[in-house]
């Protein structure tokens, strides 16, 4: 009997010196929960579990900005960029409508002052007894009050004798040596000008004086 449980004993460790062998050479094979815990243990967090597909959906549908909300932006971009334009018509029009109407006056004005010129030459060539006649003191009145109503509009003379040559305001037509004047002074005027609303009608025709 001793001699059978010696060998069941040297049967027994043979067996589990095999088991080792075996151990070693073929490590059991990890499973999925047991990888996934210790990729968590080396990580230091927790797995997070995978989004949803209908949250992905909602939140899609949350930024989609809505077919609505576009055309009522497209809309209101356009109505802008219209109102912009009929204001920039609207300003555009009002300028060529002033700069027509300026053209306009000083063509009509520009009528008038060869009018204006021979009531002029009618009353310097008068002697003070003919000045005191009734019929010359009514034309003298028609002739203020048509440069009143001139003046009204904006129509004022160019002041010339005296006054320093200028070329935006005066034409010299002659010049003259005398000492009384400075240089370049206006010692006399031929015709008179006139400015409209500080634009020049008509140049004053002047003698400057060297």
């Amino acid at each position: 009997m001793v001699k059978d449980a010696v060998e069941e004993a040297k049967a027994k460790v043979a067996e589990e010196q095999t088991e080792e062998v075996q151990t070693e050479e073929n490590p059991e094979t990890v499973t999925e929960e047991e990888a996934e815990t210790a990729s968590q243990e080396e990580t230091g967090g927790e797995a997070k579990e995978p989004a949803k597909e209908g949250s992905k959906k909602f939140f899609g549908k949350k930024n989609k900005k809505d077919k609505k909300d576009e055309k009522i932006e497209e809309l209101t971009d356009r109505l802008t960029r219209q109102m912009a334009e009929f204001d920039n018509f609207r300003k555009r029009s009002e300028k060529e409508k002033s700069q027509m109407y300026e053209i306009g006056a000083k063509d009509v004005i520009e009528k008038i002052l060869p009018v204006v010129d021979n009531f002029e030459r009618g009353l310097q060539g008068l002697t003070e007894e003919e000045k005191a006649d009734p019929f010359v003191e009514g034309v003298d009145k028609i002739y203020k009050q048509l440069m009143t109503t001139l003046e009204g509009i904006g129509v004022k003379p160019i002041e010339a004798v005296g006054q320093e040559f200028d070329p935006d305001f005066h034409n010299a037509v002659m010049h003259v040596e005398d000492e009384a004047f400075g240089e370049n002074t206006i010692a006399e005027e031929f015709q008179k000008g006139y400015t409209y609303r500080d634009s020049v009608v008509r140049h004053s025709m002047v003698k400057v004086a060297n």
